[in-house]
């Protein structure tokens, strides 16, 4: 009975463990208490893609493996990789924040004039695949970053956020954008619970 107790009080350690989601490096979430919007910034500059070196050498095999079935499908991706960000990842990452305060209590969005502003900066990301048999989820990783808009050194509160994945309902996300902004989805309803919860 005891051994049961263990390995079951063990397992539960190891699930929170793999839950933590989220790091506090500077300044607190209670920090953020009384604001109610947020000028969004979102940063990809140096990000990082599992199993490659930098995001040139994975566009290069990426554009590569494509050309081979299609000379133009390599360039096609490149394209909507790096249109992706603005046209499908912010705008759910706003979606998936906002909808999260149905009175509006608090809010985020582009160039909205607020007098705060959070910053994403996408540290790792992975597209993940989906071939019908085999499929694995995206995954993302970001430094959130709160400053004054007037001041980007006066910097309210920083956190790390790890192990966000993203996947498509019922595992229909043949596209790699769709999974990755799902990811974006995942992120912004984590920082919205967070500060829900927290900023108080």
């Amino acid at each position: 009975m005891r051994n049961t107790i263990t390995i079951f009080v063990a397992l539960l350690c190891a699930t929170f463990t793999l839950a933590q989601k989220v790091k506090i490096t500077e300044g607190n979430f209670k920090n953020l208490k009384g604001i109610t919007a947020y000028n969004l910034e979102f940063d990809y500059t140096g990000v990082m893609i599992p199993n490659y070196d930098s995001e040139e050498d994975f566009l290069k095999d990426k554009m590569a493996k494509r050309d081979e079935k299609d000379p133009e499908a390599g360039e096609k991706f490149k394209k909507s990789w790096f249109e992706d960000r603005e046209n499908r990842y912010e705008p759910k990452y706003i979606e998936s924040f906002n909808k999260r305060f149905k009175n509006g209590e608090i809010k985020v969005g582009k160039d909205i004039g607020a007098a705060y502003t959070m910053k994403i900066q996408t540290t790792l990301l992975w597209p993940g695949y989906n071939v019908g048999v085999w499929r694995n989820n995206s995954k993302l990783e970001a430094i959130v970053s709160v400053y004054k808009t007037e001041d980007p050194s006066q910097v309210l509160w920083v956190a790390n956020y790890t192990k966000i994945e993203g996947m498509g309902a019922m595992g229909y996300d043949f596209d790699s954008g769709y999974r990755i902004s799902e990811a974006y989805a995942k992120l912004a309803k984590e920082v919205a619970a967070n500060i829900k919860k927290k900023a108080k």
